[in-house]
């Protein structure tokens, strides 16, 4: 088995743009279904929606079940030992932080996903054998090849962050820095004006910091024009809005077009 198994991880470093798509529902259908729409990878949210850890797991198989190349992301709402421990146990191999402001914070999240052991020796990942991730003991290869896969996304959401965006890059096993508009809008002093020129000032520093660390910029788009506008800045990591979104889209259009 090669020890690179996870092609997101590989892909984001590579030029094309990824188009993902955020899943709040809590529906492992909902995941199952959009899975098959061709997205490249879909986003398991645990910070903002109603997802525990069974939850993510059942999304996990749903995907899975798929048989199609849309790689889940799983965010987790903290940087918790265990909580990371059971996501990546549960079969997750790209994992996304929330708000992380600093070097240090970020390495620690990386220390979060690696088993102990060679380039690793500082992980903190805690090790068993009969989890999912691992075929339930059956891939023998596992914790030999585990750590090259986990691909590593953290959130730029914080005017500190912003500061620290060229350091953070820098962290060995950070793959994308993805930038949190909603929330970096508020910390710069301008909740809800995502379009305020200080807050597209720090975005297009985070996407510089990306660039030259050679790894990939990513941001949350709300609509198609949107995201291509992101994807012609230099994005490479593009989450086309959500599930509840385009459902609440969709049918209020609908039914408005009916009453009309």
């Amino acid at each position: 088995m090669s020890t690179f198994t996870n092609p997101l991880k590989q892909r984001l470093h590579e030029p094309d743009a990824l188009f993902g798509l955020w899943l709040s529902l809590g529906s492992d259908t909902a995941a199952e279904a959009l899975a098959h729409a061709g997205f490249d990878w879909l986003l398991i949210d645990m910070e903002h929606a109603p997802n525990d850890s069974q939850d993510v797991t059942g999304q996990l198989r749903a995907i899975a079940a798929a048989h199609l190349p849309s790689e889940p992301v799983v965010r987790v709402p903290a940087k918790e030992p265990w909580l990371v421990k059971r996501v990546l146990d549960a079969g997750a191999r790209t994992l996304m932080f929330p708000n992380i402001e600093s070097a240090e914070e970020a390495a620690h999240a990386v220390r979060l996903t690696q088993y102990p052991g060679g380039a690793s020796a500082d992980g903190l990942r805690g090790v068993a054998g009969a989890v999912r991730a691992a075929a339930y003991g059956m891939r023998r290869d596992y914790l030999q090849n585990a750590n090259a896969q986990i691909a590593t996304i953290v959130q730029i959401e914080s005017a500190r962050a912003v500061e620290e965006a060229d350091r953070i890059a820098a962290v060995p096993g950070i793959d994308c820095l993805f930038i949190g508009p909603a929330d970096l809008a508020a910390s710069l002093g301008h909740l809800g004006d995502l379009r305020h020129p200080d807050v597209q000032a720090a975005v297009a520093h985070v996407a510089a910091a990306a660039e030259r660390a050679g790894i990939a910029a990513g941001m949350f788009a709300s609509d198609v024009a949107t995201a291509r506008q992101y994807r012609a800045e230099g994005f490479r990591f593009i989450a086309l809005a959500a599930d509840l979104v385009w459902m609440l889209r969709a049918t209020r259009q609908a039914l408005q077009e009916a009453r009309s």
